[in-house]
């Protein structure tokens, strides 16, 4: 177990790595600072928290790739939070950060197979890293298309605690690839929008039609839990 620790405490010092280079080439205020070490602890904790509970033996590649992505997600954190008081994020760096995570996302699950080490926990860590980036970009992109961008962060999490508070909302889902393909569109799209590269017509237009179609994987999950919770109702009546 010693060594498998060794992960989360590499992860933070890979945070605190990227924020150090951040401050050094293009400035981070105290709100970047505060939200990038945030970002950094919560992976910490989550990360032993989830490794302690596996008793995994092994931290393995994957897991690996998708601490390193956390760790850039954290900088793209940082940098939006900076943008929240007044101080302009540098677009092109966070952008540049946005589209090495959104790469490696399509590296991890690869390595795992290959390398045989793929895991409950790896699963849920790679989903939570997927969560926190698109949830850090609706920030970033609210303040120019405006709050409703939020929706597309927030709905994983709000769906998180719909299912503590609904029982029949827990449970895994059959597999679709679809959602797959939903979850890798929010990254992309956010991305980017938050480039400013294309006219905020296209923009909002590109980010409402992202939002459409979460709400559809999302939908459709609910959706097959509800007819799976009517059923078992039937069942036992």
């Amino acid at each position: 177990m010693p060594r498998v620790r060794t992960g989360p405490v590499a992860g933070l010092i890979f945070h605190c790595t990227v924020l150090a280079a951040l401050a050094a080439s293009v400035g981070l205020g105290a709100a970047g600072w505060v939200a990038g070490l945030a970002s950094g602890l919560v992976a910490f904790v989550a990360l032993g928290h989830g490794l302690q509970r596996s008793a995994a033996v092994a931290f393995g590649a994957a897991n690996w790739v998708t601490q390193t992505r956390a760790g850039l997600i954290g900088g793209v954190a940082a940098l939006t939070a900076d943008s929240l008081f007044g101080r302009p994020a540098p677009v092109g760096v966070l952008c540049a950060l946005s589209a090495v995570a959104l790469a490696m996302d399509a590296v991890d699950g690869n390595v795992a197979r290959r390398t045989g080490g793929v895991s409950a926990l790896g699963a849920r860590f790679d989903m939570e890293t997927d969560a926190w980036l698109i949830l850090v970009l609706s920030v970033q992109v609210a303040q120019t298309v405006g709050p409703w961008v939020l929706a597309i962060g927030l709905m994983r999490y709000a769906i998180w605690v719909a299912a503590a508070l609904v029982p029949w909302l827990r449970g895994p889902v059959p597999p679709r690839y679809w959602r797959k393909v939903v979850a890798a569109m929010q990254g992309v799209t956010l991305a980017v929008a938050a480039s400013g590269l294309l006219p905020p017509a296209v923009t909002t237009t590109a980010v409402a039609i992202s939002l459409l179609f979460l709400v559809e994987s999302f939908g459709s999950e609910v959706l097959w839990r509800w007819r799976r919770q009517s059923l078992e109702v039937a069942v036992s009546s």
